[in-house]
């Protein structure tokens, strides 16, 4: 006879099909990794992760990277759903609150569509940790603690990296309109960058007209001196761009992935903020873990910060193996 939890995490897994068929799956998979066992044997818990991810993002398979290894540890069923729109992203967490899960992992790309969902789940009993984005927004909706990197504090970092490189103008491609975080890190690039800062805002689902919007740019504006992307999959478009228009400009990125560190290496692009996605995502599975297990919470009412850290060329080689492993 089947177990309740073990009927509930079948229902919600099938609830979730449309956007994440495999979210158990790949669970399973990393259990199987880890020794086919897990490390503790405390009930097995269902937590579930919807974020604002679009389908191909290589940043949030990082993150569920992160979570999953996290979940196998624990003894953790784990799904995992995502939709860029936000709409549809609230309509998934009201998936998970009607299936009762016992934790759930929230991002807040756009908080006004996600507020009334979250509070709903918290009012359920949920205990609801927030990563990646809406760190202003968390506490005020009930979570538990936040894991991330203060965006406005990285776009800052890359402000004063900026005048130590000794450029005048930069160009921030915003790939993601209404994206709050996306819009803290260029405000925080224009803080501490004693030269100009343009917005330029492109199309994020559609990568030849991302590359033709810079090129255009570049080519009208030559006092533009580099680029900064808000994403590691716009770097290496953003860098074809750069050589289309003729243009000397150096790249520079929010994000890792394999071509970024391969960029860092070429030289193609000069430095990336690294915010640690395989962090958020396994110390949020962790901290809901210890949170039913032991009652703990981090941060004392302040978010977890899992970034900004700079990395170069010369962290190239080090960076390599971690992301052919999918972790950084």
């Amino acid at each position: 006879m089947r177990t309740k939890g073990a009927v509930l995490a079948a229902v919600l897994a099938l609830a979730l099909a449309g956007c994440s068929s495999t979210g158990g799956k790949r669970a399973e998979e990393e259990r199987e990794r880890a020794g086919g066992r897990a490390a503790v044997d405390t009930p097995r818990w269902t937590f579930a992760m919807v974020t604002h991810s679009g389908d191909g993002d290589t940043y949030w398979d990082i993150v569920r990277s992160g979570a999953e290894q996290a979940a196998a540890k624990d003894n953790v069923e784990f799904l995992y759903s995502h939709d860029k729109e936000a709409g549809r992203q609230a309509q998934l967490v009201q998936t998970a609150i009607d299936q009762k899960v016992d934790g759930l992992i929230v991002t807040l790309a756009k908080p006004e569509a996600m507020e009334a969902v979250v509070r709903k789940a918290v009012k359920a009993g949920i205990p609801v940790v927030t990563v990646n984005s809406g760190q202003d927004e968390s506490a005020g909706l009930g979570a538990l603690a936040h894991i991330g990197q203060d965006e406005s504090v990285a776009g800052e970092a890359v402000g004063r990296e900026l005048n130590e490189r000794g450029h005048a103008k930069a160009l921030c491609v915003v790939h993601e309109q209404g994206n709050v975080g996306h819009e803290e890190r260029c405000a925080g690039v224009r803080e501490a960058f004693e030269g100009k800062v343009e917005n330029l805002y492109v199309d994020g689902t559609n990568m030849p007209s991302v590359e033709s919007s810079v090129e255009a740019e570049l080519q009208s504006d030559r006092d533009v001196d580099t680029v900064v992307t808000l994403g590691a999959p716009f770097a290496a478009t953003a860098a074809k761009a750069v050589k289309r228009a003729g243009s000397d400009a150096e790249v520079n990125t929010f994000d890792l992935n394999a071509r970024v560190v391969e960029g860092l290496r070429d030289g193609t692009i000069g430095f990336a903020v690294d915010q640690q996605p395989y962090l958020q995502g396994y110390e949020a599975v962790d901290l809901l873990w210890l949170h039913r297990h032991n009652g703990n919470m981090l941060g004392g009412g302040r978010p977890v910060l899992t970034g900004p850290q700079l990395v170069t060329r010369e962290d190239a080689a080090d960076l390599e193996k971690y992301t052919e492993r999918g972790t950084r």
